[in-house]
């Protein structure tokens, strides 16, 4: 099993892995965060990525108003820099771009490995795993069609209600 934890595993990845690792060490994203133990989770370290994905770190935050503001210092002249905050999920999250790919920094208040990014992210894996490779390209065929990864496993999974919280019950 992939330690999601430390990103090395990217190293030897699909040139994109490869490429990301090489812009998140390059520019010590990681490592900036560190207050905040960020964990990279989304497509991307899964290999069902798309064009369109964007490199999706998720971090821990205690003081969502430290968290802005260090989100703001480290990143605010990036392209396409924003902030925001949802009340629903308690969260900020800023994106921008930066070295060719599009960033989602996203915290809340709950430890990184017990956020539903990085749990479905586990699940989502250890499915692929089990069902191959037909499977991995019947999810990025429907990824490139406009469906979210969540709703795109629950689809071929036959899935029923939320397939946000369907994919957590697994």
């Amino acid at each position: 099993m992939i330690n999601f934890l430390h990103i090395s595993y990217l190293q030897s990845g699909n040139e994109k892995q490869q490429k990301a690792y090489q812009v998140l060490t390059e520019h010590q994203i990681l490592e900036k965060l560190a207050a905040f133990t960020p964990v990279l989770a989304g497509t991307i370290p899964i290999n069902i990525d798309i064009e369109s994905s964007d490199l999706d770190i998720i971090c821990y935050v205690q003081d969502k108003t430290v968290f802005a503001k260090t989100l703001t210092n480290l990143f605010q002249n990036e392209k396409g820099f924003k902030i925001t905050e949802n009340p629903r999920f308690q969260s900020v999250k800023t994106n921008f771009f930066m070295a060719g790919f599009e960033f989602e920094i996203f915290g809340q208040a709950i430890p990184a490995t017990q956020q539903n990014a990085f749990r479905h992210m586990l699940i989502e894996h250890q499915i692929l795993l089990e069902k191959g490779e037909v499977f991995r390209q019947e999810i990025i065929r429907l990824k490139n069609k406009g469906i979210k990864t969540e709703p795109a496993f629950a689809q071929l999974l036959g899935l029923k209600g939320d397939p946000y919280e369907a994919l957590l019950r697994l």
